[in-house]
């Protein structure tokens, strides 16, 4: 069974940053795409960010300019750096696993094309 393990999460003051990271023991991540997802209370879980076994980077709107998705294939970990935080931003914060290629709609990652899911790390944007 394949397990991903987020860290990073944790309250940060508006304005400020969070590193992700997400990691698997069991599986070498270097083929495939990772993306993180968000689920904020009382709505769905939504796409945030992609990035490719080959590099190509996809994000939703609201987070271009403000997030940076990375991956390190020596170290087997995908990043999400979060910058200029809004209490938006709040939230659980999944890694996933898409073993087809980053599966996006309008350059936003699908639920549709995960695989494989982490057990979320919380983001909390607040004063």
């Amino acid at each position: 069974q394949v397990q991903l393990v987020e860290s990073g999460g944790g309250l940060v003051q508006p304005g400020g940053s969070l590193k992700l990271s997400c990691s698997s023991s069991r599986m070498s991540l270097g083929s495939y795409c990772i993306a993180w997802f968000r689920q904020a209370p009382g709505k769905e879980r939504e796409g945030v960010a992609g990035i490719s076994d080959v590099g190509k980077i996809y994000y939703r709107d609201s987070v271009k300019g403000r997030f940076t998705i990375s991956r390190d294939n020596a170290q087997n970990t995908g990043y999400l750096q979060m910058n200029d935080l809004r209490p938006e931003d709040t939230g659980v914060y999944y890694c996933a696993i898409d073993l087809w290629g980053c599966t996006t709609v309008d350059g936003i990652p699908q639920i549709a094309g995960v695989d494989h899911w982490g057990a979320g790390t919380l983001v909390t944007v607040s004063s």
